[in-house]
């Protein structure tokens, strides 16, 4: 009896909530607005579904690969962002063109940079800005563009650049004469400089992190010490590297071309066999010990600056014209 009678109460509680759920006993008032919000959220759903369709609607096809609008929207916020000025869309649609045909030409010579490469050039990207990767996605995304149209284009260039090297190496050398002859034209002061090979020790005498300066500068006087009594690599290097809390490094081999002007000073003034002034480092205090330093006015920072001028002049002229061939071949088809 007692099971039947709970029966009977939970069917009359639910027959009352059914009651009180019926149209006819509902506020006019409550149900006008609940007719509108169904109504508002059927309208933002509808709105939302159609913004997501025309976003992957596709503009265009590339010998059969799609640019869809998404595509577009992105790189053209992205140009935006890095010039302050918004693109013109045929410019935009022209940039992503010529990578799709950039990076399929370089796919036919199995040229197809890796993943971890292009987000490594992403992070690199990242890091000149002061920002990491992650950062980075975050900052593109809130501007409208995306980290994959920055990808794409990476990857583009990555791909581009590695095939035109290849595939036109010989005639982008430029004779040691050539590059004489350019810089007696345009910079003829720098014709007479010489640069040299070096092969450096980095020799770092390591501070904890978070060390007081006072750290720093105790290290800074065993540097001193040290670079008094360090004479030849031969045994200078031996004597640093069994002293406690110094890490020697391996040698590297570096053209002075290749550093900044500051650095070259420090060196030309430094005799080989000896160690530069120590510098403040964030592991500690280094040095480096000049081992060897053989002159070459190839290696000469102007030489190399035109050579590179030249290069860049001569590899653009070639890229341009392989690119161009690539168009006129493409079929390229406009869906909207």
């Amino acid at each position: 009896m007692v099971r039947i009678w709970g029966n009977r109460r939970a069917a009359g509680i639910a027959s009352a909530a059914e009651e009180e759920r019926s149209p006819m006993s509902e506020n006019p008032a409550h149900a006008r607005w609940r007719a509108f919000a169904t109504a508002a959220l059927a309208a933002a759903a509808m709105l939302i579904a159609t913004s997501l369709v025309r976003a992957q609607e596709v503009v265009l096809l590339v010998n059969g690969q799609p640019i869809t609008s998404l595509d577009i929207e992105h790189r053209a916020k992205f140009i935006e962002m890095s010039t302050h000025k918004p693109p013109a869309r045929q410019e935009v649609i022209d940039g992503l063109i010529d990578e799709l045909l950039e990076i399929r030409e370089a796919k036919r010579y199995t040229i197809d940079p890796a993943t971890s490469d292009v987000n490594g050039a992403f992070n690199s990207v990242a890091h000149n800005m002061g920002v990491d990767g992650e950062k980075l996605a975050q900052i593109l995304a809130s501007g409208g563009a995306s980290a994959d149209t920055l990808k794409q284009r990476l990857r583009a260039q990555m791909a581009w650049a590695s095939l035109v090297r290849g595939r036109y190496k010989a005639s982008l050398e430029i004779p040691d004469s050539d590059v004489e002859a350019q810089l007696q034209l345009h910079k003829p002061q720098d014709t007479n400089q010489v640069g040299y090979e070096y092969i450096l020790r980095p020799i770092l005498l390591l501070v904890p992190h978070g060390s007081p300066d006072a750290a720093f500068e105790a290290r800074k006087r065993d540097a001193d010490a040290l670079r008094g009594r360090f004479t030849s690599c031969a045994d200078g290097v031996p004597f640093a590297r069994a002293l406690p809390e110094v890490a020697v490094r391996d040698q590297i081999n570096k053209s002075s071309a290749d550093l900044a002007q500051e650095l070259r000073d420090i060196l030309d003034k430094t005799d080989v066999g000896h160690l530069t002034p120590p510098e403040q480092t964030a592991e500690g205090v280094q040095m480096f010990a000049v081992c060897s330093k053989k002159e070459s006015k190839a290696d000469a920072p102007g030489l190399k600056e035109m050579r590179d001028e030249m290069f860049e002049k001569k590899f653009g002229a070639k890229a341009k014209r392989y690119l161009a061939d690539l168009r006129r071949q493409a079929m390229i088809e406009y869906k909207q």
